[in-house]
């Protein structure tokens, strides 16, 4: 066998393992570049001490050596490095059939005539190994890491290694020792770029050195800025290095997404070895190099600006801090919050005032550095401020106040202040709408929708007006059953997204999502947080958390809770990192709570409606209702869905008060799912008055949970399945299957059952009462199910009694009369035959 492929693909790792399970000798030579020009060099170890004489009696030699001990297999590294009379040696064995030959070669190098026709000749199979796809890297990376990867940080590696599987290895092992590759709540993240070990610096350079200078200047000016416009790497390198650099295979030239040619490394990583090896003088002068090339080239966009700022903070030209700004801005207005900070930074030190604080406070704020916001922007006083100056300072601490530290009086008072100094009819219009946001996440959405809709409605709205509006107006129309109203809000948003800062937009265009959801149009919620993805760099780490809440909490919607359970862990544990996420992280905890409980995690449920709850506080209001429609969920996962009805009924008044009407429904619906029977007349109103497909399907469920009715149960599973309600479609087609069985129709109930099973696998594999019920079809009302379930888990009567507000007697009598009906003996019983019907 010879096995090619690149560098580091694993070529030899497979040879040796391969050899390891053979039961014969095997004696393994390596080529190398140093012994390439020693005849048999490959082979000296073999020979020992031996003379060598004339080509034909060193030849005999060695191949005696070889075979002296019987059967043999011979393993040759890197053949391609094989002196010629060694490839000889291996031609003839080979062809006189007297060892198994497994050999590698380098691919893309210069390989010996005589290996070559090893494979060519048919005398040894040729295999071209690979590298490893994304799937099988991330494979590699989590099983090296033992836990869950990121899938920001997945992407990443992938792009950076190739799916090379040595410099995997080494890239993990590099983030590892710097302290760029922690575990945050079981998730492991790659913060930063990506680095190497002084391991596979040593491989690569090793390849470098080989290289003429001329070569080595391209490669120096790629690793500066990578990808590099052709025309700009010719202009400082000339035609001919940067036409050999790609001949050898060190540089690849390729059309960019604006239709350009532009150079960069063949492999991602050689990029950081180059940069390793520059001192800090040849550093700064190659990028000033680039800085001058760049600048001096018209039609510069955001991207060329970002560039031109970030190579002339390392370089030997001086930088404005007008361009830092100017970068600044962008970096943030593409979520990539770490180097927003450190343009606006360098903007501040050089001078850029107020606009350039703001910008610095706001990269801060949004990684919860909320300390370091008020800092910066303590530095300056409202009074002295002109308004655009004391719009922006005021803005950002209202911020600050209400979604990193979580004083909503404190934020009120600011933004008083900002409502009292400013005049300006444009400007007013953004604390306007800034009031709308702040009343949203108030639990105020009926003004939350009056006050944004004034600005939505205003010929002369910014883009910062519209954004803070659409979040006020966007996020509340969801809640309140107003979903239908949601399309203008969003095509509003849509045109001005580009032009506010990238990470507001998130918030914002959650709001379409879940007024999408409560609609059930799936699809069209699917297609937005589609919008939101494609992310480069690990500092939009932040914004490809919020993107994962959306896709999450669609998935939990739809009910592919399995699905969804992966993609909300990876957001919580990207966006607990700072506290910033603090308020955006209670849409990713109630999906997650709801999935958890669901898949019958109920452990895990309850640990993230806790962490909702230590949090909780008058700038978080609106999100009490669902995280108690969450915690009924929870209740049931944990065996007491009595509870959990009592719960959902707390939840529905909640959100009724608060308008939050769409909520209220699915509370309601979640009480009617888990046994209740009042729920369908106050569903049936709500369905006469929201908008959407699903509460009306709500009020049909609940009157055939109460009715037992079970060919309407199974009309309500097929309506929520085509509706791609797949939960919902679950638990009513179980619910039919029980009420089939108490009839005693077997056939209908095992098509039920069927269905039931079906879509909980769709799910992830639900444990919900309805689905646990239709598998364990035991004759115990609920209590008695309830109370069974918590002698299975383990309580005692005693905590049975305080776990559902019921005195031990009552506990005791109901004990009594499941173990009758089931005829045990005792509670012992009661639990292991709930534990296992089948015993």
């Amino acid at each position: 066998m010879m096995l090619s492929g690149d560098a580091g693909v694993g070529k030899t790792s497979l040879a040796r393992r391969v050899t390891e399970t053979l039961d014969v000798q095997v004696r393994w030579v390596a080529g190398t570049a140093s012994a390439r020009t020693i005849p048999l060099g490959a082979f000296a170890h073999v020979l020992g001490d031996r003379t060598l004489g004339d080509p034909a009696s060193s030849l005999g030699a060695t191949r005696d050596s070889l075979l002296a001990h019987g059967p043999v297999v011979l393993g040759v590294d890197d053949a391609h490095l094989l002196d010629q009379l060694s490839a000889t040696l291996l031609h003839q064995i080979a062809i006189d059939g007297v060892a198994r030959i497994v050999a590698t070669v380098r691919s893309g190098e210069a390989v010996p005539d005589a290996v070559t026709s090893l494979w060519k000749d048919g005398y040894l199979t040729r295999l071209d190994l690979d590298p490893f796809n994304r799937e099988q890297s991330i494979e590699l990376v989590e099983t090296a890491l033992g836990g869950h990867l990121e899938g920001l940080s997945a992407e990443l590696m992938w792009q950076a290694s190739g799916g090379n599987a040595l410099f995997l290895r080494h890239l993990v092992e590099g983030a590892l020792e710097v302290g760029r590759l922690r575990a945050v709540r079981g998730v492991w993240q790659l913060r930063g770029s990506a680095t190497v070990t002084r391991e596979l610096t040593t491989l690569v350079e090793a390849r470098i050195e080989r290289l003429p200078d001329g070569i080595i200047d391209v490669l120096n000016v790629v690793s500066q800025c990578e990808p590099l416009d052709i025309d700009v790497l010719v202009e400082l390198c000339g035609d001919q290095a940067v036409e050999v650099a790609e001949q050898r295979g060190v540089v690849q030239v390729v059309d960019d997404d604006r239709q350009r040619l532009t150079a960069r490394f063949t492999h991602p990583l050689f990029g950081e070895v180059i940069r390793r090896r520059l001192g800090e003088l040849a550093t700064r002068r190659v990028r000033g190099r680039l800085v001058t090339a760049l600048g001096a080239r018209g039609g510069l966009g955001d991207s060329d600006r970002m560039t031109i700022a970030e190579l002339a903070l390392g370089s030997d030209k001086s930088v404005e801090a007008e361009l830092l700004i100017s970068a600044a801005r962008s970096a943030v207005a593409l979520s990539d919050v770490a180097l927003g900070e450190r343009f606006a930074r360098a903007a501040l030190q050089r001078g850029g005032g107020i606009t350039a604080a703001d910008l610095l406070a706001r990269a801060l704020l949004w990684q919860g550095r909320a300390q370091e916001v008020e800092e910066v922007l303590d530095g300056f006083d409202p009074d002295t401020l002109d308004e655009v100056s004391l719009l922006r300072w005021g803005m950002t601490r209202v911020s600050n106040q209400y979604f990193s530290i979580g004083d909503a009086d404190e934020g009120d008072r600011i933004l008083a202040l900002l409502k009292s100094r400013i005049a300006d009819p444009s400007a007013a219009l953004i604390v306007v709408a800034l009031e709308s946001g702040l009343a949203y996440h108030q639990n105020r959405l009926s003004d939350a929708v009056a006050i944004g809709e004034r600005v939505l409605a205003a010929p002369n709205a910014s883009p910062w007006a519209t954004a803070w509006a659409a979040i006020g107006v966007g996020r509340s129309l969801g809640p309140m059953g107003r979903g239908g109203e949601i399309d203008e809000v969003a095509r509003k948003l849509r045109r001005v997204r580009d032009r506010i800062d990238g990470l507001l937009a998130y918030p914002a265009g959650f709001g379409e999502i879940q007024a999408l959801t409560f609609c059930a149009r799936f699809a069209e919620a699917d297609d937005v947080a589609a919008q939101f993805r494609g992310f480069t760099t690990s500092g939009q780490y932040l914004a490809w958390g919020m993107t994962c809440t959306m896709i999450g909490w669609v998935d939990v919607a739809r009910g592919k809770l399995g699905k969804a359970v992966e993609v909300l862990e990876d957001s919580i544990a990207a966006l607990s990192t700072e506290r910033s996420a603090g308020m955006w992280i209670y849409p990713a905890r109630i999906a997650l709570a709801k999935a958890y409980a669901g898949l019958g995690r109920a452990s895990d449920a309850r640990a993230v409606i806790t962490d909702a709850d230590e949090q909780r506080g008058r700038h978080n209001l609106v999100f009490d209702p669902q995280v108690r429609v969450a915690e009924a969920w929870c209740a049931a996962a944990e065996g007491t869905p009595m509870r959990a009805i009592e719960i959902a009924h707390v939840a529905a008044d909640t959100a009724a008060r608060s308008d939050q009407f769409a909520v209220e429904a699915e509370a309601l619906h979640v009480g009617a799912r888990f046994g209740d029977h009042r729920a369908a007349p106050r569903l049936t109103d709500l369905a006469a008055r929201l908008d959407g497909a699903l509460v009306p399907l709500h009020a049909r469920h609940a009157e055939a949970v109460a009715a037992a009715d079970a060919l309407a149960l199974d009309d309500c599973a097929a309506a929520y399945e085509r509706l791609g309600a797949y939960l919902d479609a679950a638990d009513a087609a179980a619910q039919a299957a029980t009420a089939h069985g108490q009839r005693g129709d077997r056939r209908a109930n095992a098509a039920s059952a069927a269905t039931a099973n079906r879509l909980s696998v769709l799910c992830g594999g639900l444990a919900t009462p309805a689905v646990r019920t239709a598998a364990q079809p035991l004759p115990l009302t609920v209590r008695e199910r309830e109370i069974a379930t918590l002698i299975a888990a383990g309580l005692s009567n005693r905590e049975i009694s305080e776990r559902l507000v019921l005195s031990v007697r009552t506990v005791e009598g109901h004990i009594y009369r499941a173990c009758e009906k089931l005829d045990l003996a005792d509670r012992d019983q009661l639990a292991r035959l709930v534990l296992d019907p089948s015993a």
